[in-house]
């Protein structure tokens, strides 16, 4: 029988996941906005690699739904409809509240020291007004709450529901208030969690996300074409 050569060149794949990475953040940050084509030409350029990289990083992010490819025109920034937005944030809430309350029962001190400087990091990007860092401050918070909530399966669907509502979270992150409001949310989230009241703990993260979702889902309302309101 003929042996298959299973050798990983670790090189290429890491180059590769630093590429995905790249534009997930500029997604996430609102760099590329729904609906925007991405140019492979253009984007081998700001990234400065090859065409192979940015087609396998395009082709993972299209199987996470952040990026969809239409006949005739080539990949783009995905467009998420009212009515999906809908359905991720109420996905959203229901499996952060459980990761809330599981981070509540099992938190020991190193995770808890770990959280605290998650939240310090939030605030001090919310205060610089660096969006990049913004997103990347809020996205390891959530990270601690996927990794500290003790079931795995949770942690990889929220993993997949926070990519596509990183198509969002900079639209509401952005609204007049929001921010401000975010912050005070999620340092009760970390209260919560630090007291070790499971419920209250569960309650902060469903607040945060309704919330958030109140704000993103009006401002797409209001900027909403008619063939948007007819899809939703």
């Amino acid at each position: 029988m003929n042996k298959l050569d299973l050798q990983v060149e670790r090189k290429s794949a890491t180059l590769r996941g630093r590429v995905e990475e790249k534009l997930r953040e500029a997604i996430a940050s609102g760099l590329f906005k729904p609906g925007q084509r991405l140019i492979e030409r253009e984007l081998c350029e700001i990234l400065g690699v090859g065409r192979t990289s940015v087609r396998e990083a395009l082709r993972q992010l299209e199987a996470e739904g952040l990026i969809e490819s239409l006949p005739h025109r080539g990949p783009s920034v995905s467009n998420i409809r009212i009515e999906e937005a809908e359905q991720l944030y109420a996905l959203r809430g229901l499996l952060e509240g459980y990761a809330g309350e599981q981070c509540a029962a099992r938190a020991d001190g190193a995770f808890l020291a770990k959280l605290d400087a998650a939240v310090e990091a939030f605030v001090a990007a919310a205060h610089s007004g660096e969006r990049e860092a913004l997103v990347a401050t809020k996205t390891e918070f959530y990270n601690l709450l996927l990794n500290g909530c003790g079931n795995k399966f949770v942690a990889q669907t929220l993993t997949s529901l926070h990519n596509r509502i990183n198509l969002l979270r900079f639209t509401s992150m952005t609204q007049p208030d929001r921010l401000k409001h975010s912050i005070t949310e999620i340092q009760e989230i970390a209260a919560t969690i630090r007291s070790g009241d499971v419920a209250a703990a569960g309650d902060a993260c469903r607040r945060h996300i309704h919330n958030a979702a109140h704000v993103a889902l009006d401002y797409m309302r209001s900027n909403a074409t008619p063939s948007d309101r007819e899809e939703a």
